[in-house]
């Protein structure tokens, strides 16, 4: 007798239906895949721990995946069908352009909600994009213009029927983005029972802003200017060996950023600064330490952003607004760029727990800032632990925003990107 290949409509499949095993065996692989990922990153992710905790044997995987490069990329290709399958969704169920980001929103909570509670497969961040080659980096680049797309247009339906304010469309929809890329970093740190309660205070955030007075929030001029830093000295040894690690560092952070920590080999590294390997290895012991060394740098630049807006007279809103713009200009002049998140779990985890134990609180000085803002009266009542990491996941992003739109004046590109997080998107009263 043949299978049942179908089943009735309103009926559940058939248990026998090897089509629906082998689909129902796939995703199980996935969701593994994208748990390990998420947490301890491709590079760190075998093909056998998938396996083991799938109760698998490597050759029962190799069945459905062939190597790990084809696995991230399946996994990513999923990852990129659900946010769209997420997009139709509330396509179909609203017509508003606030409530269709409203719900695309929600719906990514939702997603980690019903993941973290075995009710629903996890869903892979797309840190590691520039780790993939070929065809399979050129298929979810696409996937994930089509749904940067999307996303904008309900920015740009929302702005000419009125319901949102005028915003720079582009660098908004990044902002967003960079903010939702961030979550799986912070929402572990959320009791189950009040996940549902900040998606909502999280989409108030960005609907309504965080400046607390009348009308709109509008930042003050800001004196960035170069680093101008020190002429070289000829003699002083210790000044030029520092150089040249920083000089290192820097075109480091700019190639793994470009091409992950994988694609990322020293020899071009030597090559773009015009130095034997010799002399780079006299410098640098290996590639990973490296990576490390770049997570330091940025840190460094980044507290010491911290530390002078902490030193401003000037309100709470105002001292998380111009490190928002200090850190971007930062980004995007010839003195950046700073390491991007999308390689922090190519470090071992001992050196990966003392870089984030540095990033949170680095993130902390803007809940500092925030906190004083509600006491002065420039931050409405938010939640503050909330509002930095949405904050933080879009200073994180901001570094890409030129393969997106031209940055004529940096700065000006920082306040329409940050513009979303002090006025929101609903017209200010």
């Amino acid at each position: 007798m043949s299978e049942d290949r179908t089943s009735a409509p309103g009926t559940p499949p058939s248990p026998f239906n090897r089509t629906v095993q082998h689909d129902a065996k796939r995703l199980a692989i996935l969701s593994q895949a994208a748990r390990l990922f998420n947490y301890k990153g491709s590079r760190a992710t075998t093909l056998k721990d998938i396996a083991e905790k799938l109760g698998l044997t490597k050759t029962s995987l190799y069945y459905y995946v062939k190597t790990k490069e084809e696995l991230i990329y399946q996994c990513y290709m999923a990852a990129l069908d659900y946010h769209h399958s997420i997009l139709d969704m509330v396509e179909a169920n609203h017509s508003a352009p606030a409530d269709r980001l409203r719900e695309f929103f929600l719906q990514q909570f939702d997603n980690w909600m019903a993941a973290s509670e075995g009710r629903g497969p996890h869903i892979a961040a797309l840190l590691e994009i520039a780790s993939l080659r070929g065809t399979h980096r050129q298929e979810v680049e696409a996937q994930y213009i089509a749904m940067f797309k999307r996303l904008r247009q309900y920015l740009r339906d929302g702005m000419a029927d009125g319901s949102f304010r005028t915003l720079e469309p582009t660098a908004t929809t990044r902002a967003l983005l960079g903010s939702l890329d961030w979550a799986f970093s912070w929402l572990h740190e959320i009791p189950p029972e009040q996940l549902h309660s900040t998606a909502g205070k999280a989409v108030d955030i960005l609907t309504r802003g965080l400046f607390g007075g009348r009308g709109e929030y509008v930042p003050a001029s800001l004196d960035i200017g170069e680093s101008g830093s020190r002429p070289l000295e000829g003699f002083n040894r210790e000044q030029q060996n520092r150089l040249k690690q920083d000089a290192f560092y820097k075109t480091g952070t700019w190639l793994f950023n470009k091409k992950g920590f994988d694609g990322t080999s020293l020899d071009e590294i030597a090559e773009q600064l015009h130095v034997s390997k010799g002399a780079f290895y006299y410098h640098i012991r290996n590639k990973e330490d490296l990576l490390f060394n770049c997570y330091n740098r940025s840190l460094d630049i980044v507290e010491n952003i911290h530390e002078q807006a902490a030193q401003i007279r000037g309100t709470g809103l105002e001292k998380v607004e111009q490190t928002c713009r200090r850190i971007f200009y930062f980004q995007n002049s010839g003195d950046g760029p700073l390491i991007r998140y999308s390689s922090i779990t190519a470090l071992p985890m001992p050196r990966r727990r003392e870089i984030l134990k540095r990033t949170d609180a680095a993130n902390e000085c803007f809940g500092n800032f925030l906190r004083e803002g509600m006491e002065d009266g420039s931050v409405r009542q938010i939640d503050s632990f909330i509002a930095q990491n949405l904050i933080a996941g879009a200073v994180n992003a901001s570094m890409e925003l030129n393969l997106w739109r031209k940055l004529d004046n940096v700065d000006a590109a920082a306040i329409d990107y940050f513009d979303i997080f002090f006025n929101g998107l609903l017209p200010r009263k």
